[in-house]
C-alpha cells in the first residue's frame, strides 16, 4: 500500500504526485487559521474527549518519549501533554508550517517541519508514536509504515487515529451529508480563509477514496510492526494500534 487513497482529479491532475503535494502543502498552510474552530464544529465539542480516551486505550502514560507525527495545529499533542505533563519528551512533525504556526501551548513544544515517510528523529528514539487523521494525506503509507517501525523502541507503541467510512449504507448517506454538505457551509459563514470550505470537501473525499481498514492492518503488519490490531468507536472513529 503506497498512496492511501485513490487520486482525486477535481484536486490535483491524476497521477501527478508533484501536484497533489503542492496541493496539500497549500491548502493546509493557507487554512490552518480556520483549523481549530471547524474542527470543534466537526466533532460537535467532542474531539478532545475522544482524542484523550484513544491515547489512553493505546497505552500512553507518563515518561514517555512521544513523537506526534502529522502534529498540524497540536490537537492530539495538547491532549498527550494532558497525560504525560512533558513537554520536553514531545516532539511535533508535520509538513505544513502554517499548521504548526497554530499549535499553542502553555510550555514550548518542539516542531519539526518533516513527513510521515521520512520522520526527523533518530532510530529507535520514541517510546509512542501517533499520527491522527493525516494517514489520508500521505503520499507513500508503506514508507510511513517502515518510519514508525524505525523511530519506535522495541516494544514501543504506535496509534493511529482515523476516520473511516460507515459499514452501513445509511450510516454512510448520513455522513456524508454532514461532512460533505454540512461543515463546508458552516465553513463558508465562519471561516477566514477562502479555501477552507473546499478544504472540508476534500476532507470527506478522501475518506471515500481511502483503501479499506484491513489494507492499514496488513501494511502495518508487512513493515514489521507487531500485535496490530484495529479498534472502533462508533462505527466510523479507527484506531489501529500495533508495537515495535
Amino acid at each position: 500500500m503506497h498512496l492511501p487513497h485513490a487520486p482525486l482529479p477535481a484536486y490535483y491532475r491524476s497521477g501527478d504526485a508533484g501536484a497533489r503535494e503542492q496541493f496539500l502543502r497549500a491548502t493546509f498552510d493557507d487554512t490552518a487559521v480556520d483549523y481549530n474552530r471547524l474542527e470543534k464544529i466537526l466533532g460537535l465539542g467532542t474531539g478532545s474527549w475522544y482524542r484523550h480516551q484513544a491515547l489512553r486505550r493505546a497505552g500512553l502514560a507518563k515518561g514517555m518519549q512521544v513523537v506526534d507525527v502529522g502534529m498540524g495545529t497540536g490537537l492530539v499533542s495538547r491532549e498527550i501533554l494532558k497525560i504525560t505533563g512533558e513537554p520536553s519528551r514531545l516532539i511535533g512533525v508535520d509538513p505544513s508550517p502554517g499548521m504548526m504556526k497554530e499549535a499553542k501551548f502553555d510550555t514550548p513544544v518542539e516542531c519539526r517541519v518533516g513527513r510521515a515517510e521520512s520522520i526527523p528523529v533518530p532510530d529507535a528514539s520514541a517510546d509512542f508514536v501517533v499520527m491522527g487523521y493525516a494517514l489520508r494525506h500521505i503520499a507513500d503509507f508503506a514508507a510511513a509504515a517502515a518510519e514508525f517501525r524505525r523511530v519506535l523502541k522495541p516494544g514501543g507503541r504506535l496509534l493511529i487515529l482515523e476516520i473511516t467510512r460507515a459499514e452501513s449504507r445509511w450510516g454512510n448517506a448520513l455522513l456524508k451529508a454532514y461532512m460533505r454538505g454540512a461543515v463546508p457551509l458552516m465553513a463558508k459563514l465562519v471561516s477566514k480563509a477562502e479555501g477552507t470550505p473546499m478544504l472540508w470537501r476534500y476532507y470527506w473525499d478522501t475518506i471515500e477514496a481511502c483503501v479499506p481498514p484491513a489494507e492499514v492492518v496488513h501494511t502495518l503488519a508487512a513493515h514489521g510492526l507487531l500485535d496490530v490490531d484495529r479498534h472502533v468507536e462508533l462505527g466510523i472513529f479507527s484506531e489501529y494500534r500495533a508495537r515495535g
